[in-house]
């Protein structure tokens, strides 16, 4: 997939507020500090489309953005939040159930992992819930330039021996790195099939 244009189009609060949905939706979603912002800008190659920050949930929005008129990418308020409150995190807990649910047009929800990390509680907790909601999910590794080859085979196998103790199987994964450009063209070929797909879960 060649990107040709990539548009911020709106922030909601909840998923009522969402654009009409009549274009297939790719949502993006990670603990805080995974480096959500970093790799959106890298798959559409804008440095400033997704605000990068060094403070921890600062997406507290549905943010979609409109990529070559075709589809929409979406911006999730990451899970883990550092510093807001606990009224705070329930809300952003709903507003993410709810648009998971009920977003027709949605057709992959996209997990974000830190690479250098061991599989997390809350990342675990979050991939079964979807899971188990039957919903589509891939997985992203992310900063995987930050590890040894061999250091990254080491913790990708970890992650899926981790995730294979309640899946049958692993949901699709991608190694990335925003720096280095790593799985950008797996991440948007795999989005063009899915968009080539007549369903739209």
């Amino acid at each position: 997939m060649i990107i040709k244009s990539a548009d911020f189009l709106v922030s909601s609060p909840t998923h009522t507020k969402c654009p009409e949905p009549k274009l297939p939706e790719f949502a993006f979603i990670g603990r805080s500090n995974v480096g959500k912002s970093s790799l959106i800008n890298m798959l559409v190659q804008r440095r400033d489309l997704a605000k990068v920050s060094g403070t921890p949930g600062k997406t507290q929005t549905i943010n979609h953005f409109i990529v070559n008129k075709q589809w929409y990418l979406v911006d999730l308020p990451g899970y883990g939040f550092a510093k807001v409150s606990r009224e705070s995190r329930w809300q952003f807990g709903q507003m993410i159930e709810s648009y998971l649910q009920h977003r027709e047009n949605l057709m992959c929800t996209f997990v974000l992992l830190d690479s250098r990390l061991p599989l997390q509680k809350n990342d675990a907790d979050f991939i079964n819930w979807v899971g188990g909601k039957g919903l589509p999910l891939a997985l992203v590794l992310t900063k995987a330039d930050k590890l040894k080859p061999a250091e990254l085979i080491k913790s990708r196998e970890a992650i899926e021996q981790a995730l294979l103790q309640t899946w049958e199987s692993v949901p699709p994964l991608f190694v990335t790195s925003a720096e280095k450009k790593w799985g950008r063209d797996e991440l948007l070929d795999f989005i063009a099939q899915a968009m080539q797909s007549d369903q739209i879960h």
